[in-house]
Order: C-alpha cells, then structure tokens, then sequence
C-alpha cells in the first residue's frame, strides 16, 4: 500500500506535529475542565482536538483532508462495530451482577427515566425497553458528533500513521497507550481525593489499549474511520448511559463497574486477543 512507501523520517516528523499539536489543544481544554468547570462543553472541545489536530496537521503538510479514510464501501463492519461493544459490556455486567459486585435493577435510574420521558404511569419494564431503545438509536446517533471528533484523529490519522512504520500489534499498542494517557487527567478529576486512583488508571488503561486493537482491526478492514466513530459512541452509550445506571452499587461495585474497574479490562482483553489473531491471519 502507498503508506508504506513514506520515509520514515518524514513519517515521524508527521506523529510529532500531530502530538505536539494536540498536546497544546488539549492542554487549554484540560486547564478550563480542571480549573474552570468541567462542563460539557469543555468536554466536547477535548474530544474535538485530536480531529482538529490531524486537519491542522494536514494543512501544515499541504496534504488534502480529502485523505482521511472518509468512505465506507459495506455495511458489514459498520454493523458488527455496533454489535461487538454491546456483545462485550453485556457480558461484563452479566458477570458483575453474577458475582454480586452489583445488582440490577435500580429503581432510582428507572424512575429518572420515567420523568425523563414523562412516562410516570407507566410499568417500570415499559420504561426500561423505551429508554434503552432510544438511547441504543437515537443516543448513540447523536453521541457520533463527539466520538467522530476523537475517531477522525486517531484511527482516521494516527492508526495510518503509525502503520507507515509499526505491525497492526505495534499501531494497536502505541495508539492505545497514547489514547490512554491522553484520557488520564479526566480520571484525578473523577478520582481526586479518593483512594484507588493507580487501579482506576490501570484498569482504564488495559481497556482503552484492548478497545484499540479492536478499533484498530476495523479501521484497517474497512478502510474507514466511520466504523471507529461509531464502535465509540456505542461502547459510551452503553456503559455510561445504560449498563452502569442500572446497576445497584455496593461496597465491591467500584472495583469492577464501569470503564474504571475491573471487568471490562478483563473482558475486553479476551476480545483484543481473538481480533488480534484475526488480524494476523488476514495480514492486516
């Protein structure tokens, strides 16, 4: 493939532009979420800059947007990048409400809801099937206008990037690294203050490093970013919106709930592992 002809030079002048110039764009958004008001909209504006990093790149370069990987010729990997984050958080809080590292389900989430939706009248199950439904449509729909801002930077530029000069394994675990520690401020700022903050930024880091192998696999396959915006904005919707508000909490919950405990680095780990021989095999 025509990346692979670059000078490598050249290839790593182009990563270091493109992290110096996310680390200054990122830098500004991490000082008003920490030091002003961690509001969505500064939130928004940090998921906005890898893509805003990878367009100033490419200006600097003189290379067309036009480059990125914007097309999607089937619909298959953009299905199965819907299914495969249902497929491993569903298992993840299976296991977790198995255990009794939590419960299910959580009244006060379904009576939220029922407000939310003006559906106080209705049965708890009604509720739970129209919310889930909406979120798992209409919420993930909307959340691709933020993911799409983190995905048109990193798989859309950095994963082609770095497979100029690295194997799928070393685009998948350089990017994951990256990726995890640009995320780690969000963390102290989730964590100030309480214990266990080295396992919350261990397990998250395992999960993001494991998520990127599979985001790497169907970036690659498809030749596209739009599978990786759209994986993401599942994977959010699902553990933040759906999974974790259902849970019951107890005194173990912390440990193993949510992107920040245990579980889902485990479960996921196993997923990056058959994806990552299924890339071998397919000479990805």
């Amino acid at each position: 493939m025509s990346e692979k002809l670059s000078h490598p030079k050249e290839v790593r002048k182009t990563i270091l532009l493109f992290l110096g110039i996310l680390t200054l764009l990122s830098t500004i958004c991490y000082y008003a979420i920490l030091k002003l008001n961690p509001t969505s909209i500064y939130v928004g504006a940090l998921m906005m800059s890898p893509a805003l990093s990878a367009f100033i790149t490419l200006k600097l370069l003189k290379r067309p947007i036009s480059s990125l990987p914007w097309g999607l010729k089937s619909l298959k990997n953009l299905r199965l990048s819907y299914l495969i984050p249902v497929a491993y958080i569903m298992i993840a809080y299976v296991l977790i409400w198995v255990f009794g590292f939590g419960n299910v389900l959580n009244q006060e989430t379904i009576t939220e809801w029922s407000q939310e939706l003006g559906m106080e009248g209705f049965s708890s199950t009604i509720i739970l099937l129209t919310m889930i439904v909406l979120l798992s449509i209409v919420g993930v729909v909307k959340n691709i206008g933020s993911t799409l801002g983190e995905e048109i930077g990193w798989r859309g530029f950095f994963n082609y990037e770095l497979r100029k000069l690295f194997s799928f394994g070393g685009v998948s675990m350089i990017s994951g690294l990256i990726w995890a520690i640009w995320h780690w401020p969000i963390i102290f700022l989730i964590y100030k203050g309480i214990g266990n903050l080295l396992l919350h930024i261990t397990a998250f880091t395992v999960m993001i490093v494991a998520i990127s192998v599979i985001l790497a696999y169907y970036t690659f396959k498809s030749n596209s970013l739009w599978p990786a915006a759209l994986f993401h904005s599942v994977h959010n919707i699902f553990i933040q919106k759906i999974f974790t508000p259902l849970t019951i909490t107890n005194n173990c919950t912390t440990f193993w709930i949510d992107e920040y405990g245990l579980m889902l680095p485990i479960i996921t780990t196993l997923f990056a592992i058959y994806f990552w021989r299924k890339a071998k095999v397919e000479n990805l």
